[in-house]
């Protein structure tokens, strides 16, 4: 009888917590989408309350005053750093988990030592390469860094759910004939879907929402990303807030609109592997 309280107990306190989770995220982006149909006035005097007019035009000025072009930059960035990101870690992931040579280990830890690197650190010798390099300012200025910080844990999280997965149909296709290029493109790209999509989504979440490099290696308003281009818009829009979080808005529905289209395999590829490696 105790037992079967304790357990209620626990129960009831788990479903609290979660509540009070669910609410914590929720609430704030039902501020955020109510309060981009707002005007000022409506904005101080009932922040959390319906609109009482609907100012849909907050949207289409957001949009004219250049938060279209920023969406266009951050898609470009964002799908090549994720493409990149994606065929090398996944090329060094086959090899580092289906290879065996010296140094595997060392050069596992070498790779997984980038995670160690705050981006923080390195933005002025970056700074002083990418110039070098005549790529400052440019969109490769983001994208290559953007690449070469999201390796490590992209190869970290393909490793483990390779080595999870059983190697009998490799096996049977290098007895075949088949070559290992050809094993990687057509056996194990293919079963390795549910954690390409989990490193897909993380990727472009980061790439989607990062902001300091982005503001330190470019300076053209024409190829900035979202982030920064909403920063920029605080000073065009500063009178006009309700204008400005419709922005916010805008930004946002990409990102959430992936992330409930591959939920999903985002779930799978995370708890897939999760074990070894």
């Amino acid at each position: 009888m105790e037992k079967n309280i304790k357990s209620k107990i626990v129960h009831i306190l788990l479903w609290i917590m979660l509540i009070v989770l669910v609410l914590s995220i929720f609430l704030p982006f039902y501020w955020m989408i109510i309060s981009g149909f707002k005007a000022n006035k409506d904005l101080y005097s009932n922040s959390f309350g319906l609109p009482t007019v609907w100012k849909v035009e907050n949207y289409a000025t957001a949009w004219r005053v250049g938060v279209g072009r920023f969406i266009g930059n951050s898609v470009f960035v964002t799908l090549v750093s994720t493409i990149l990101t994606l065929a090398l870690s996944a090329a060094c992931a086959f090899g580092l988990s289906r290879f065996k040579f010296r140094g595997r280990e060392v050069l596992f830890m070498v790779i997984l030592a980038g995670l160690l690197l705050a981006p923080q650190v390195a933005l002025v010798p970056l700074y002083r390469i990418l110039s070098t390099m005549g790529i400052y300012n440019t969109y490769l200025a983001m994208i290559v860094p953007y690449v070469a910080f999201r390796i490590p844990f992209t190869v970290f999280l393909i490793r483990a759910y390779l080595l999870d997965f059983p190697k009998d149909i490799e096996e049977a296709a290098i007895i075949d004939g088949c070559s290992t290029f050809r094993i990687f493109l057509s056996i194990t790209l293919p079963v390795s879907k549910p954690v390409l999509a989990s490193a897909s989504l993380l990727a472009v979440m980061s790439f989607w929402n990062e902001f300091m490099m982005a503001m330190v290696f470019t300076s053209d308003n024409s190829i900035r990303t979202i982030p920064l281009g909403l920063a920029t818009l605080k000073g065009t829009l500063s009178t006009d807030w309700g204008a400005l979080i419709a922005g916010l808005v805008i930004a946002a529905i990409p990102v959430i609109i992936l992330f409930v289209a591959f939920q999903k395999q985002f779930v799978r590829g995370m708890t897939a592997g999760g074990v070894k490696g």
